[in-house]
């Protein structure tokens, strides 16, 4: 494990958001999904590709709240211009679950 400073970890800007649209990527490498998710006013709906369809269903994940990071470089997935990466954790199936909060935060709250 690479140890990283204060000054390393402040230019990571992760924020919370609420996904207001998903659908089945039709098309992908690997099931994914396409996510719309609304990270306030001052960043708006940002688009994201999620490798996470073990775990989730389409109609189950509008209006979860979800931890994404939005100052990496857009990155086109086949078709598809990701703008942010939506956060998650390997279960003990070697799937994603996604990182949200257990209270629901105003869109575009930082992560401090």
């Amino acid at each position: 494990m690479e140890l990283i400073n204060w000054n390393d970890f402040q230019k990571i800007d992760i924020r919370i958001g609420t996904i207001t649209k998903a659908e089945v990527f039709i098309g992908a490498r690997n099931p994914a999904y396409k996510l719309w998710i609304d990270l306030g006013d001052e960043l708006g709906i940002k688009k994201s590709s999620a490798q996470i369809t073990e775990n989730y269903s389409v109609d189950g994940l509008v209006g979860k709240q979800v931890q994404c990071i939005v100052n990496f470089p857009k990155k086109q997935i086949g078709h598809f211009m990701s703008e942010v990466l939506v956060t998650g954790y390997t279960d003990g199936k070697g799937h994603i679950v996604l990182a949200s909060v257990v209270t629901a935060l105003p869109n575009g709250a930082k992560l401090h």
